[in-house]
């Protein structure tokens, strides 16, 4: 395997060995052939399907979808710069990036899809698996390596989750698509409870460090959290424990049923003390296979790929900094600013959900911008977050108003992260041909709505998330509010769910009632606010309140409107 050097002068990731790099042109040109044989006519759409989809490559409303990779959210300037020239060659000149920690462009040809998998393969990047019935992009927290309250770093084992999970011949085939989080700290900012599975890094009784694994979380038709397989799994066994864990889901899944094909629903139909007896035994089984063994030499060679940059030996007291700065940059300071683990540094989010725009969109002027910064000031690198925004991990405080002041240049330095307008949002049926309605006018008209500063930083931490049906891949169901778009009889309507969570306190949202018209959710979601400001204990988040006093004050004041025309008519 390659060792970071001149060539590579990014260390902080992993790097493709010969087979990886042989293997990805491989499957390029292989999918070259296939094209052309779509394009004569060889091939009909319905024998292509397949093909495609295993290449990331989606067709959607208007055109055709492909989704690119990106590992555990890690990315490298150069990715960022070749990810920006595909978005201005080949696409509208945007990319969206999604909940998956992917990019997606959304209006791509076909005939020139070999090309530009050509050109992600020259920077080590690749569409495999970001589609069809197998083990999906493996997604990690967007801090890991920085934060201080990780026990260690989670993406060395995201990695080779990745490597034992890309082409496994058991696992290409499953009833359904399956997703796994890693995670290193008891903060989850993964979502990791709402995973298919997910590992947690922790600690034992006698200080030995292992891995908690869950399982059957999801969201969509039956949205659950996820249950403990195993509260303790040994460094060397992890890999034979997800293993077991999917055989056993593998076999026992029903196929009979697109809807009850999740290993959340196995697992509920057969509860978990059921599945988890199954595990243990098929775990028993295989534990000693050599090929599922994890040695601590090779946990240790991938982590050196990992390995954190030489960090400035810096006073960890935040710079005073000149007051001609001004308050734009202490109000992005105050909510996309993080403690990092190494003094005088920081963590700063890039949050792309400027009120107006498209929640996760960047243009390609934005992303070779982004790299620019990247190679400045994050030592090359830079994080995708499941909620649609961007990381620098490794920034020193002293550089964060010059950081502050070329974000503000591109339209970057929206100071909304974990605010009301940082909203998750899908496609919806703007692109998405299995969406009932659309969801990006909605969420850009809630975050003009609460647009204003001071009210936002008056709400406080407040999480929207929105759907534009019941696949979920706005995260509807962990939102603080959630909103889903639903179909009747030709008309779009939105559904309201208060009382969500994505963290480590993981809860389903409750559905209010009936669904509200395009024309009346702004206004119901706004009614819902005020009165939580008015309900509020001192300190309590929305979520808090919400817990506190229940549904029914919230349900009473959204219908209001609904109410009070109903009585005048």
């Amino acid at each position: 395997m390659d060792r970071p050097d001149a060539e590579h002068p990014h260390p902080h990731m992993y790097r493709y060995d010969e087979f990886d790099a042989q293997f990805v042109a491989e499957r390029v040109e292989q999918f070259r052939g296939q094209v052309a044989r779509r394009l004569s006519g060889e091939l009909n759409e319905d024998q292509f399907k397949p093909l495609r989809l295993m290449n990331g490559l989606y067709l959607q409303l208007h055109a055709y979808m492909l989704r690119i990779a990106v590992p555990y959210g890690t990315l490298a300037a150069r990715q960022m710069r070749k990810l920006a020239h595909i978005a201005r060659r080949y696409d509208k000149g945007f990319g969206h990036f999604t909940t998956r920690t992917n990019l997606q462009f959304n209006w791509i040809k076909l005939i020139e899809v070999p090309d530009i998998l050509a050109e992600l393969a020259s920077v080590e990047m690749h569409c495999i698996q970001t589609s069809g019935n197998c083990v999906r992009n493996i997604t990690a927290d967007q801090f890991a390596g920085a934060t201080p309250d990780e026990i260690e770093d989670p993406r060395p084992l995201a990695e080779i989750i990745r490597q034992w999970s890309s082409l496994h011949p058991e696992f290409t085939f499953l009833a359904r698509k399956f997703k796994i989080a890693v995670i290193g700290s008891e903060t989850d900012r993964a979502a990791a409870q709402w995973h298919d599975m997910a590992v947690q890094i922790v600690k034992n009784a006698l200080g030995r460090t292992g891995y908690k694994v869950i399982a059957g979380g999801g969201m969509g038709r039956t949205p659950y959290i996820a249950h403990v397989m195993s509260e303790f799994v040994e460094r060397e066994d992890i890999l034979a424990y997800l293993e077991a864990v999917l055989r056993v889901y593998n076999t026992d899944s029903r196929r009979d049923n697109i809807h009850k094909q999740r290993i959340k629903i196995l697992i509920n139909a057969i509860g978990p003390e059921e599945f988890r007896r199954r595990v243990e035994r098929e775990f028993d089984e295989i534990k000693h296979i050599g090929s599922l063994q994890l040695p601590q030499e090779e946990l240790a060679r991938i982590s050196a790929y990992f390995e954190p940059p030489a960090f400035e030996k810096l006073t960890d007291a935040m710079p005073v900094f000149e007051s001609g700065i001004g308050a734009d940059f202490e109000n992005w300071k105050k909510t996309n600013v993080y403690k990092h683990r190494a003094p005088g540094y920081a963590i700063a989010t890039i949050s792309l959900k400027e009120p107006g725009k498209i929640p996760g969109d960047a243009s390609a002027d934005q992303m070779d911008a982004i790299a620019d910064l990247m190679d400045e000031f994050s030592v090359g690198e830079i994080r995708v977050t499941h909620e649609q925004n961007l990381v620098l991990p490794h920034v020193k405080q002293r550089d964060l108003p010059v950081i502050h002041a070329k974000l503000k240049a591109i339209g970057l330095a929206t100071p909304n992260a974990g605010l009301i307008t940082d909203i998750i949002c899908c496609p919806g049926l703007d692109y998405c041909d299995l969406a009932n309605a659309r969801s990006i006018p909605i969420a850009q008209k809630l975050a003009k709505r609460f647009a204003d500063l001071e009210r936002q930083h008056n709400i406080g931490e407040l999480k929207i998330k929105m759907s534009g049906c019941i696949n979920a891949c706005g995260h509807h169901h962990a939102g603080h509010i959630g909103i889903l778009g639903v179909d009747k009889k030709g008309v779009e309507f939105y559904q309201l769910q208060l009382g969500g969570s994505g963290a480590e306190d993981a809860t389903i949202g409750d559905i209010m009632g009936p669904g509200f018209s395009e024309h009346e959710i702004t206004d119901a979601v706004e009614r819902v606010v005020d009165l939580y400001l008015k309900l509020r204990s001192k300190d309590e988040r929305f979520l808090d309140t919400y817990r506190r006093v229940g549904m029914e004050p919230f349900k009473n004041v959204a219908y209001q409107e609904q109410l009070n025309a109903a009585y005048n008519g």
